[in-house]
């Protein structure tokens, strides 16, 4: 097994459940990206930025104080303790070790020498039978001039100050927790995106409305440009970019990279063993088999998915198939995702735009503000989007944008993994007053579209239902 992420102590754990030898060689430390320098730290500075802005609300509820002062400094070392408990209370290597595997990490980074044997810096080799490559991969540099004044999000941990200004170039999801957190905590931030419009792949009813947000604080969204150069002047940095090919230049204190996540496996030497490889990402087939048949790669390696839940159903497919013979499919479709911008969001299945390409589909929206729980709590800017094949009524994608949208949404996953029809959905009860009501209510809301079913409208909804089914879907056309 090389590389302890997610991907690779997964398939290390169920290949030692299931009888094989397991050797897991890691180049730094186990936990992978996911603990050490990605979503468990910038998620714990997200929190931060909340616990701001939560300080901006205090009057509303009838609260006396000053706002908090944003110890950047202070922040970063809580953020690095919490990559650090997994580690230090958690012992996740002692833990890995008593299951069986041998465990061995902080040897640097290794390489094949023979198709089944690698080598490390200090002369080890460790050979196999098969093995399983985990080695994720790297945030990505635009090949500009100046690329290397920018930072990464891996670079997080290296502030010791806010930055009066930030450009981030990038607008997808990492582009816009990185925005998001930096224009909360206080900096002018500016985000560059090469695309029409910030977070691209999602629904655009979630871009766009995360575009709104994100202008309501402040924030200047640059879409359709391209970035073409960065330069030190004096104590700044000048990114230059195209808009419609005229040259627009911005200044700022700080500049970050958010521009993809090639793959690491490139760095394995897989020329020398004829590993395929494209972008650093190995090269692999429905069951996770590179194009050497006793290799196969699991997680970020592979290219698949960016995501750690699919990073861990990889891992379990690859050693299983390791182990067993090549027999079970990479087939888990179903993950939804979830993000640390204000606001959040939460998504699983198809897009409203790739479902009506594909089927014959109902679509409803219920907005935060038609519940009472997000009025409550002063967070009511937010929608729940349901996306449903009218013919069978499954659901095919859910789209949710506003407070605990990143839990709501595996409610709906769970739902869609058992093949749930909307108006099972719809019947079910929920806890009230919930931000969840809002699944409940847009599948009723479904339901009625459909003319399936006669349902009242929700009692505790807080908006008069429209008689006009055709215009019972408010859609998120502002914020909030």
């Amino acid at each position: 097994m090389i590389g302890g992420g997610p991907a690779g102590v997964s398939a290390a754990l169920q290949g030692a459940e299931l009888g094989a030898q397991v050797t897991l060689v890691e180049r730094k430390r186990v936990g992978g990206t996911s603990v050490n320098e990605g979503p468990a730290p910038v998620r714990t500075l997200a929190r931060a930025a909340r616990l701001v802005r939560d300080a901006r609300s205090w009057e509303t509820f009838g609260l006396r104080g000053s706002a908090p002062e944003v110890d950047v400094k202070a922040a970063v070392a809580n953020a690095v303790r919490v990559a650090d408990y997994s580690h230090d209370v958690k012992r996740m290597s002692e833990y890995i070790a008593s299951c069986g595997v041998e465990l061995v990490q902080g040897v640097g980074q290794c390489w094949f020498v023979d198709p089944h044997t690698i080598e490390t810096p200090d002369g080890q080799r460790y050979s196999g039978d098969a093995i399983i490559i985990a080695v994720g991969g790297h945030a990505g540099r635009l090949p500009i001039p100046g690329a290397d004044l920018a930072l990464t999000y891996e670079d997080i941990r290296s502030l010791d100050e806010l930055p009066v200004s930030t450009v981030v170039i990038g607008g997808s999801d990492t582009g816009c927790q990185l925005a998001s957190i930096l224009v909360d905590f206080g900096s002018q931030v500016t985000v560059l995106e090469y695309a029409e419009r910030i977070k691209p792949r999602s629904d655009h009813d979630v871009s766009d409305a995360l575009a709104a947000a994100f202008t309501a604080k402040g924030m200047r969204i640059v879409t359709g440009t391209q970035a073409t150069e960065i330069e030190r002047s004096g104590e700044v940095f000048l990114v230059h970019h195209l808009v419609d090919g005229v040259r627009q230049t911005v200044a700022a204190d700080l500049v970050f990279f958010a521009v993809g996540w090639p793959g690491n496996a490139d760095t394995l030497r897989p020329e020398a063993i004829g590993l395929q490889t494209a972008r650093g990402y190995v090269t692999v087939d429905d069951r996770l088999v590179s194009s050497v048949p006793h290799i196969l790669a699991a997680g970020d390696a592979t290219g698949l998915s960016m995501l750690v839940p699919s990073a861990r159903q990889q891992g379990l497919v690859a050693a299983e198939n390791a182990v067993l013979g090549t027999r079970r499919r990479n087939t888990h479709e179903i993950v939804p995702t979830g993000s640390f911008t204000d606001p959040e969001y939460g998504s699983v299945g198809l897009t409203e735009q790739e479902a009506r390409a594909r089927y014959d589909c109902e679509v409803a929206i219920v907005r935060y503000d038609d519940l009472l729980r997000p009025v409550v709590d002063a967070r009511s800017g937010g929608f729940c989007k349901l996306i449903v094949e009218s013919n069978r009524r499954y659901i095919l994608g859910a789209h949710v944008l506003g407070e605990y949208s990143a839990e709501i949404i595996q409610m709906v996953a769970t739902c869609m993994a058992t093949n749930m029809r909307i108006e099972q959905l719809a019947d079910l009860q929920f806890a009230f007053p919930t931000f969840t009501e809002a699944v409940g209510m847009a599948a009723q809301k479904c339901v009625r579209q459909l003319g399936i079913a006669r349902l009242a409208q929700q009692w505790s909804e807080l908006r008069p239902q429209a008689p006009d089914p055709d215009t019972a879907a408010v859609r998120s056309d502002t914020w909030p």
